[in-house]
């Protein structure tokens, strides 16, 4: 019997699991500093990457197991910035049901005075205020809300031992990518709203459908679809927007951005061909 909820979930948690153990192998056994900053430089876009699927698995959790679930929630802690109940607070309950209202949305794109914000200062605000917005949705949600925090005294307790043991390892090889992946959360959704100042859910969001973009973000790209049925798993999610797209607006289609788009430019001057999104990712 899998301990996996969805079969799709396989690939994509064993590659991220085994990044996590190269991760570790690096704090221990690297003593070249020249060579741990390399490492945490290469691993800036491969995190933002991680920071999706942290995403889609606090919308709908991998394991059959809370345990598992937990284990996992460590990883993504170390690597994306975000741990247990972190988004669930902050955007499942949070964003999800509120981002057609900006003066409550907790990722709000538009100032008080009804401007739009920088590109910059939103993903500001996204970090600098994410902690203090979780604790204010966990109010309302107290058992999520303890969960929370147990997980965040937890890794707060591992990186202090990290840090006794090898600071400077500790300080490229997690604390500052996990800085670094909230940033880029914050910065990459920054395009998924901006200026869609509407009630009606099905332009309320901008959708990518390049399918190295999907592939890599586990069908972020569907956008439309994962607001309007954000419960559905990340595989599921590319059949409900063939449902649903004669209902979304072109202005709510953008293509993907660097790095994902140098790789299209690879793909057209047939030196690869990258699969198609739904293989091997959604089969189940």
């Amino acid at each position: 019997m899998s301990i996996f909820r969805q079969k799709a979930d396989r690939l994509p948690i064993a590659i991220i699991s085994l990044y996590f153990l190269l991760d570790i192998s690096v704090f221990f056994l690297v003593e070249n500093k020249w060579f741990v900053v390399a490492w945490f430089l290469l691993g800036i876009w491969p995190k933002g990457n991680v920071c999706a699927w942290n995403h889609h698995h606090q919308h709908c959790v991998t394991f059959k197991s809370t345990f598992f679930n937990r284990v996992l929630e460590l990883i993504f802690g170390f690597q994306t910035g975000v741990t247990t109940k972190g988004w669930f607070l902050h955007h499942v309950v949070g964003h999800h049901k509120n981002y057609l209202n900006q003066q409550i949305d907790e990722s709000r794109w538009m100032n008080t005075d009804g401007s739009t914000k920088s590109e910059l200062g939103y993903t500001w605000e996204v970090f600098s205020t994410s902690f203090f917005r979780i604790l204010k949705v966990g109010l309302n949600h107290k058992k999520h809300l303890r969960d929370f925090l147990m997980m965040v005294t937890l890794h707060t307790v591992l990186l202090g031992l990290m840090f006794w043991h090898n600071w400077f390892n500790a300080l490229f090889v997690f604390c500052i990518p996990m800085m670094v992946s909230l940033a880029l959360t914050g910065w990459a959704t920054y395009n998924h709203h901006s200026n869609l100042d509407t009630e009606n859910e099905f332009e309320g969001s901008r959708n990518i459908l390049d399918s190295f973009y999907n592939t890599m973000t586990g069908n972020l790209g569907y956008h439309t679809a994962h607001h309007v049925k954000h419960g559905l798993h990340w595989s599921k999610v590319p059949e409900f927007h063939a449902s649903i797209e004669h209902l979304i607006p072109a202005h709510c289609y953008q293509e993907a951005g660097a790095p994902y788009s140098w790789f299209k430019g690879i793909k057209k001057a047939g030196v690869f061909v990258i699969r198609p999104v739904l293989t091997p990712f959604s089969r189940s």
